[in-house]
Protein backbone atom coordinates (compact mmCIF):
# COMPACT_ATOMS: atom_id res chain seq x y z
CA UNK A 1 0.00 0.00 0.00
CA UNK A 2 1.28 3.21 -0.52
CA UNK A 3 1.80 6.03 2.09
CA UNK A 4 0.12 9.62 1.67
CA UNK A 5 3.48 11.27 0.57
CA UNK A 6 4.03 8.43 -2.36
CA UNK A 7 0.14 9.46 -3.07
CA UNK A 8 1.08 13.04 -3.06
CA UNK A 9 4.44 12.90 -5.14
CA UNK A 10 2.34 10.79 -7.85
CA UNK A 11 -0.08 14.16 -8.44
CA UNK A 12 1.44 16.95 -10.74
CA UNK A 13 1.72 20.26 -9.29
CA UNK A 14 1.17 21.79 -12.24
CA UNK A 15 0.89 20.95 -15.90
CA UNK A 16 3.93 20.58 -17.95
CA UNK A 17 5.67 23.75 -18.15
CA UNK A 18 5.04 23.04 -22.60
CA UNK A 19 1.60 22.81 -21.74
CA UNK A 20 1.09 26.09 -20.18
CA UNK A 21 3.93 27.43 -23.04
CA UNK A 22 2.75 25.33 -25.86
CA UNK A 23 5.30 27.48 -28.08
CA UNK A 24 8.05 25.55 -26.45
CA UNK A 25 6.78 22.12 -27.17
CA UNK A 26 7.82 22.23 -31.15
CA UNK A 27 11.22 23.83 -30.84
CA UNK A 28 12.09 21.03 -27.90
CA UNK A 29 10.57 18.32 -29.92
CA UNK A 30 12.79 19.64 -33.41
CA UNK A 31 15.78 20.09 -30.86
CA UNK A 32 15.46 16.25 -30.02
CA UNK A 33 14.72 15.33 -33.33
CA UNK A 34 18.10 16.87 -34.71
CA UNK A 35 19.89 14.11 -32.79
CA UNK A 36 19.10 11.71 -34.61
CA UNK A 37 20.35 13.23 -38.01
CA UNK A 38 24.42 12.92 -36.26
CA UNK A 39 24.20 9.06 -36.93
CA UNK A 40 23.88 7.47 -33.87
CA UNK A 41 21.91 4.23 -33.74
CA UNK A 42 18.24 5.30 -32.75
CA UNK A 43 18.38 2.25 -30.15
CA UNK A 44 22.12 3.80 -28.45
CA UNK A 45 20.00 7.25 -28.78
CA UNK A 46 17.11 5.07 -26.57
CA UNK A 47 19.34 3.84 -24.26
CA UNK A 48 21.46 7.35 -23.88
CA UNK A 49 17.74 8.95 -23.26
CA UNK A 50 16.87 5.97 -20.49
CA UNK A 51 20.34 6.44 -18.28
CA UNK A 52 20.18 10.10 -18.42
CA UNK A 53 16.57 10.17 -17.09
CA UNK A 54 16.95 7.48 -14.22
CA UNK A 55 19.95 9.31 -13.17
CA UNK A 56 17.86 12.43 -12.80
CA UNK A 57 15.04 10.57 -11.28
CA UNK A 58 12.60 11.64 -14.29
CA UNK A 59 9.84 8.84 -13.77
CA UNK A 60 7.49 10.24 -16.81
CA UNK A 61 11.01 10.02 -19.01
CA UNK A 62 12.26 6.59 -18.00
CA UNK A 63 8.40 4.99 -18.27
CA UNK A 64 8.55 6.78 -22.15
CA UNK A 65 12.08 5.70 -22.99
CA UNK A 66 11.59 2.50 -21.96
CA UNK A 67 7.97 2.40 -24.31
CA UNK A 68 9.41 3.71 -26.84
CA UNK A 69 12.67 1.61 -26.92
CA UNK A 70 10.75 -1.84 -26.75
CA UNK A 71 8.58 -0.25 -29.69
CA UNK A 72 11.86 -0.35 -31.55
CA UNK A 73 12.47 -3.36 -30.65
CA UNK A 74 14.73 -3.21 -27.75
CA UNK A 75 15.62 -6.14 -25.52
CA UNK A 76 14.42 -6.30 -21.64
CA UNK A 77 17.61 -7.72 -20.47
CA UNK A 78 19.24 -4.35 -22.12
CA UNK A 79 16.83 -2.30 -20.72
CA UNK A 80 16.67 -3.79 -17.10
CA UNK A 81 20.46 -3.35 -17.78
CA UNK A 82 20.92 0.09 -18.39
CA UNK A 83 21.47 1.39 -14.92
CA UNK A 84 24.31 -0.93 -14.19
CA UNK A 85 25.54 -1.10 -17.81
CA UNK A 86 29.44 -0.97 -16.44
CA UNK A 87 28.81 -4.26 -15.15
CA UNK A 88 26.51 -5.99 -17.91
CA UNK A 89 27.35 -8.14 -21.17
CA UNK A 90 24.66 -6.48 -23.54
CA UNK A 91 26.06 -3.21 -24.41
CA UNK A 92 28.91 -2.44 -27.05
CA UNK A 93 31.89 -0.85 -27.13
CA UNK A 94 30.12 2.42 -28.98
CA UNK A 95 26.83 1.95 -26.44
CA UNK A 96 29.30 2.38 -23.54
CA UNK A 97 31.17 5.08 -25.23
CA UNK A 98 27.73 6.97 -25.13
CA UNK A 99 26.54 5.80 -21.95
CA UNK A 100 29.40 6.91 -20.15
CA UNK A 101 29.20 10.41 -22.15
CA UNK A 102 25.76 10.78 -21.44
CA UNK A 103 26.69 10.19 -17.13
CA UNK A 104 29.16 12.35 -17.51
CA UNK A 105 27.31 15.28 -19.10
CA UNK A 106 24.42 14.81 -16.56
CA UNK A 107 26.59 14.99 -13.95
CA UNK A 108 28.12 18.45 -14.42
CA UNK A 109 28.83 19.48 -10.89
CA UNK A 110 29.59 15.99 -9.22
CA UNK A 111 33.46 16.21 -10.49
CA UNK A 112 36.35 18.84 -10.95
CA UNK A 113 36.59 18.00 -14.27
CA UNK A 114 33.00 16.97 -15.24
CA UNK A 115 33.51 15.54 -18.64
CA UNK A 116 37.54 13.95 -17.89
CA UNK A 117 39.52 13.81 -21.46
CA UNK A 118 39.27 9.44 -20.98
CA UNK A 119 35.38 9.33 -21.63
CA UNK A 120 35.61 12.58 -24.03
CA UNK A 121 38.38 10.70 -25.89
CA UNK A 122 36.51 6.90 -25.94
CA UNK A 123 33.19 8.83 -27.45
CA UNK A 124 35.59 10.83 -30.24
CA UNK A 125 37.14 7.52 -30.98
CA UNK A 126 34.13 5.71 -31.94
CA UNK A 127 31.80 8.69 -33.57
CA UNK A 128 32.95 10.96 -35.48
CA UNK A 129 32.31 14.89 -35.13
CA UNK A 130 28.23 14.72 -36.20
CA UNK A 131 27.53 11.47 -34.47
CA UNK A 132 29.19 13.14 -31.27
CA UNK A 133 27.11 16.41 -32.23
CA UNK A 134 23.78 14.52 -32.25
CA UNK A 135 24.64 12.58 -28.63
CA UNK A 136 25.31 15.48 -27.07
CA UNK A 137 22.04 17.11 -28.15
CA UNK A 138 20.15 13.93 -27.10
CA UNK A 139 21.93 14.24 -23.76
CA UNK A 140 21.18 18.15 -23.33
CA UNK A 141 17.54 16.94 -24.49
CA UNK A 142 16.86 14.85 -22.67
CA UNK A 143 18.00 16.51 -19.46
CA UNK A 144 16.05 20.15 -20.75
CA UNK A 145 12.85 17.36 -20.87
CA UNK A 146 13.84 15.85 -16.81
CA UNK A 147 14.05 19.51 -15.64
CA UNK A 148 10.59 20.31 -16.96
CA UNK A 149 9.01 16.87 -15.66
CA UNK A 150 10.74 16.23 -11.98
CA UNK A 151 10.35 19.85 -10.63
CA UNK A 152 6.70 19.87 -11.36
CA UNK A 153 5.83 16.13 -10.86
CA UNK A 154 5.05 14.89 -14.03
CA UNK A 155 3.24 11.39 -13.50
CA UNK A 156 4.73 8.42 -15.31
CA UNK A 157 2.19 7.12 -18.10
CA UNK A 158 -0.28 9.81 -17.79
CA UNK A 159 0.82 12.04 -21.52
CA UNK A 160 4.20 12.32 -23.56
CA UNK A 161 4.73 15.74 -25.78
Amino acid sequence: MKNNDTLTKMQPRMKNPAEVIPEAVQPIQALYATAYKGGVPPATLALVHLRVSQINGCSSCVDGGVRHAKQAGETDERLFGVSAWRDMPYFDEAERAALALAEAVTRLSDQPDPVPDSVWNEAARLYDEKALAGLLLAIATTNVFNRLNVPTRQVAGAKEW
